[in-house]
C-alpha cells in the first residue's frame, strides 16, 4: 500500500474553484477522461449538494504493466461521490476505481476549503491510497502509480485554471451581451422620439 498526498493553493475564491471542479471534464489537460455520467444528484436538508458520477477513462498502460496484470484493456471506470457544503464552504470529493479492483485499488479524496488567511484563495488537499494486489513487484507498481498521480495532479490543477478562465470568459461575454441588449432598446426609444 502506498499513500500519496498533495496540497495546492488556488488564487481564486472557493465558490469559483468549486464551480470549476464540478465542470472540470472534459478538458485538454486530461484527455484520458472520455466520459462523465451523473448517476445521482440531490440537495439534503442542510443545503449540501450530493453528486454521484461515473467517470470513463482511457489509459495507455505501459507494456510492462499490461504483461504483469495480464490485461490489455485500457478503458477503466471510476466512481465519484462529492458533497458541496455552501454554508461551511467545504467541497469534498471521494473517488475509487471500479475496474480492475482485484488487482489495483486507488481511493482518492480531494478537499477544497477557503484559505484561512485569505478568502480570495482556496486550499486543495489531495490524498490517495494505492494498493496493488496479487502480483509480484506490487511495491514498485504502487510507486509508479503514485508518481503518475503526482503528474496527473499537476495536470488537474492546470485543467482547473483552464476551466476558470473559460467560465470567466463566458461571464464576460454574457455581461457584454446584456449590456448591448439594454442599450439597444434605449437607443431605439431615443431615436423614435
Amino acid at each position: 500500500m502506498k499513500i500519496w498526498t498533495s496540497e495546492h493553493i488556488f488564487n481564486h475564491p472557493w465558490e469559483t474553484v468549486t464551480k470549476a471542479a464540478m465542470q472540470k471534464y472534459p478538458n485538454p489537460m486530461n484527455p484520458n477522461v472520455i466520459g462523465v455520467d451523473v448517476l445521482d444528484r440531490s440537495v439534503d436538508k442542510q443545503g449540501c449538494l450530493h453528486s454521484k458520477r461515473l467517470l470513463s477513462t482511457e489509459w495507455g498502460l505501459p507494456s510492462i504493466v499490461k504483461s504483469i496484470i495480464g490485461n490489455t484493456r485500457t478503458c477503466t471506470y471510476i466512481q465519484e461521490h462529492s458533497v458541496v457544503d455552501p454554508k461551511e464552504k467545504v467541497f469534498e470529493l471521494k473517488s475509487s476505481n471500479i475496474t480492475l479492483t482485484n488487482l489495483i485499488s486507488v481511493d482518492e479524496k480531494l478537499t477544497y476549503k477557503p484559505h484561512p488567511e485569505d478568502p480570495e484563495r482556496t486550499i486543495l488537499t489531495q490524498e490517495a491510497i494505492i494498493s496493488v494486489k496479487g502480483v509480484s513487484l506490487s511495491s514498485y507498481l504502487e510507486g509508479v502509480m503514485a508518481s503518475t498521480m503526482n503528474t496527473n495532479a499537476g495536470k488537474g490543477r492546470e485543467a482547473m485554471e483552464w476551466v476558470i478562465r473559460r467560465l470567466n470568459t463566458e461571464i464576460e461575454e454574457l455581461a457584454a451581451t446584456a449590456r448591448s441588449t439594454i442599450r439597444t432598446p434605449m437607443a431605439a426609444a431615443v431615436t423614435s422620439k
